[in-house]
């Protein structure tokens, strides 16, 4: 472990490792010990008590965070010509399909989620091995298969966020960045805090909502009480 900075000093004694804060006080204090000098992301981790392992059990889906992510997302559709201009229109920053897979093929990544057709799929297909363990292939059931591109790409810029649980059984998402008022933070928290609630698998067994956590890039995580989300 290197030497932890001053701030990063300051900023660990100001968190209470065995304290559970409220998400009202968590919000407001990670405000206080961000260290970075840039606008840092906010995020939270949900631990579940869920089995990743069993198909039921790992869960994925999306949420429409109220006040957005504070990023503006690089999105890119995979569509025949008659649909690029719908793409276009709607805020799609690349679109096309051979041409896109061959740049992908090349080592080029430069966005943040994929927006498809159906019919494109099969020749997305050539690099879900690239796609697939960033977290970046097209899927139904977020929304990023489908018909309806203009809509799929409004959401995403719209502060729409995709999570996934990993293979330990946590969720980690973006609810902001550290300029936002602690206010806005609690809300897109309380939005995805009440999604995972609604999809909670009926095969889980014992406690759900495991544990919170809520970070920025650089700061400690500070705990928060399950128990005080509404």
């Amino acid at each position: 472990m290197g030497k932890i900075s001053k701030k990063r000093k300051a900023a660990n004694a100001k968190v209470d490792e065995d304290k559970l804060y409220s998400l009202e006080d968590a919000m407001a204090l990670i405000k206080g010990v961000n260290t970075t000098k840039f606008d840092a992301s906010v995020d939270l981790h949900v631990r579940l008590g869920v089995d990743p392992r069993k198909a039921d059990q790992a869960l994925r889906g999306t949420v429409t965070l109220p006040h957005g992510t504070g990023k503006t997302k690089k999105v890119i559709v995979f569509c025949t010509p008659d649909k690029e201009q719908e793409a276009i229109d709607a805020g799609a920053d690349e679109v096309g399909l051979d041409e896109l897979v061959t740049k992908i093929q090349g080592g080029w990544l430069d966005f943040d989620v994929a927006v498809a057709m159906p019919s494109a799929m099969a020749k997305v297909g050539r690099v879900a091995r690239v796609l697939g363990p960033r977290g970046l292939m097209p899927n139904p059931k977020t929304g990023t298969v489908t018909m309806d591109l203009a809509s799929a790409v409004k959401d995403v810029k719209g502060g729409k966020v995709a999570f996934r649980v990993d293979k330990y059984g946590i969720i980690h998402t973006s609810v902001g960045r550290v300029s936002f008022d602690s206010n806005k933070l609690v809300d897109n928290a309380n939005e995805i805090v009440t999604t995972l609630v609604k999809m909670k698998p009926s095969s889980a067994k014992g406690i759900y909502m495991k544990s919170l956590t809520v970070a920025s890039t650089m700061s400690p995580g500070i705990k928060v009480d399950t128990k005080s989300i509404r």
